[in-house]
């Protein structure tokens, strides 16, 4: 009849090809979504080169210089003259003064003046700085 070996080695050999066979499945799964995300990624990029296209064709110089002739009334879009073009230079600078600076109150936490959110004045003295 069967000896307790012969019984062990057709219980490895049964479950070694469970094991081949599970193994085998989880591979083939795999492959089926790394499959599945490179038809996505093969559409998506279909759809940006189709996308790259519409935009080149919607902004065809001669294209928008018919819609910008159609449209003139509308748009009020009239051509940049030689004097309209100036240099970084040519923007004047606004002053900044101290009254301007310290006439501003922003009103947070920090603010001592009595018209932050608090109203009160911090009764905190700090350095030799009084209020």
């Amino acid at each position: 009849m069967f000896r307790t070996s012969d019984i062990v080695l057709i219980a490895v050999m049964v479950s070694a090809a469970a094991l081949t066979y599970k193994t085998k499945r989880e591979a083939e799964e795999q492959l089926a979504a790394v499959q599945k995300i490179q038809a996505q990624i093969r559409y998506e990029e279909d759809t940006i080169d189709l996308l790259k296209a519409d935009w080149s064709l919607l902004t065809q110089p001669s294209r928008l210089q018919k819609l910008a002739d159609v449209y003139k009334s509308q748009l009020g879009l009239e051509p940049v003259g030689a004097r309209q073009i100036g240099g970084l230079d040519d923007i004047p600078v606004k002053p900044v003064t101290i009254e301007d600076l310290s006439s501003q109150r922003l009103g947070g936490m920090a603010d001592n003046s009595g018209n932050g959110p608090a109203d009160d004045k911090d009764p905190v003295v700090t350095g030799s700085t009084v209020q």
